[in-house]
């Protein structure tokens, strides 16, 4: 069993960059994907990234993110800056405190390349390269649609466009789906197939190991069901939020042949040890059927609800684990 180090991506603001960015006039959400963004507030973005990578390095981290420091509308940023879609008021980011911009499609969901260029400046400051994508259900959720008019074309455009998007990345090492939406708001009969359906074509655009990262709960039965019919490497498990119904999903269904665990809480300024950690690991493996391939140690949501300390924090916490041996509690 290979434990790999690694985490959803979508940090905090660096404190150098937040304080920078606040002082540039006319700054808005979304400037450096307008076309019209100043240098300086370009140069401040490559700041942040090159930190957040260094960040991720010095932890010891196995698969390094580009950050998405950029991403002001966390997971509805790759339709947020996309030609046919605008923005409009603010909506809470799920069940917190965090708000995002409405993405409204209002038309052709053709090809933007956004995330790929950002992954493009990523690759030329690490070798371990992993790739962070909103799953296509979970943007699809975000998302308001007046253009293409059914649920199931839209599910089927947002998904289209996402391949699209993945088709042009960089050589990466992995590929992270997010997919909160699939517990929060789980899809009902007909929906869930089609969810995995949509999950499919995105993983299938790539030459890479897929993980699909559900989190804030467990799947339903049938849902998760559905998402292992998808041609993913692995599926993911938040161990935080719900450990017990996500045991009893892969006790009763099992597993994709590598897994991924959410091991230490995104949200949470409590700091886990690296033992209690990898004691989870072994938790979920020893009472799960068969020996994974590779199990994907990370925090079980994005991290940007920490601050900034105390996310350096779990980054060390998740190298330190992976690299320990195995612990019996």
């Amino acid at each position: 069993m290979d434990i790999v180090a690694t985490t959803p991506g979508l940090y905090p603001l660096p404190d150098f960059a937040r304080e920078e960015l606040a002082n540039l006039k006319g700054h808005q959400k979304g400037d450096l994907i307008s076309g019209d963004e100043s240098e300086e507030i370009q140069a401040v973005y490559r700041e942040a990234r090159e930190d957040l990578v260094a960040a991720q390095r010095d932890a010891g981290l196995d698969r390094v993110v580009e950050g998405q420091a950029r991403w002001d509308d966390m997971l509805a940023h790759p339709l947020a800056v996309h030609d046919s879609v605008s923005t409009e008021g603010i909506v809470r980011y799920f069940d917190n405190n965090n708000f995002y911009r409405e993405p409204v499609v209002e038309g052709d969901l053709d090809f933007s390349g956004d995330v790929a260029a950002e992954l493009e400046a990523a690759a030329e400051l690490t070798d371990d390269l992993q790739a962070v994508l909103p799953g296509p259900y979970t943007l699809a959720d975000l998302a308001t649609d007046e253009y293409y008019g059914d649920e199931a074309d839209f599910l089927a455009a947002i998904a289209d466009f996402l391949a699209g998007e993945a088709e042009a990345f960089p050589d990466v090492e992995t590929l992270f789906l997010l997919e909160p939406s699939l517990a929060t708001n789980a899809p009902g009969d007909g929906a869930d197939e089609r969810a995995s359906e949509a999950i499919d074509a995105v993983a299938s655009a790539v030459d890479t190991e897929v993980v699909v990262q559900p989190y804030w709960g467990a799947l339903e039965e049938k849902v998760y069901a559905h998402v292992l019919d998808a041609d993913i490497d692995a599926v993911g498990f938040d161990l935080v939020t719900e450990h017990e119904q996500n045991l009893y999903n892969a006790q009763e269904y099992g597993t994709t042949d590598s897994v991924s665990l959410g091991l230490v809480d995104g949200q949470n300024t409590l700091v886990e040890d690296p033992e209690t950690v990898r004691e989870r690991v072994d938790w979920f493996v020893d009472n799960t059927h068969g020996d994974p391939e590779t199990v994907y140690a990370s925090s079980n949501t994005e991290l940007f609800y920490l601050p900034v300390n105390k996310f350096h924090e779990k980054l060390e916490v998740l190298g330190a684990a992976a690299d320990l041996e195995e612990v019996k509690a």
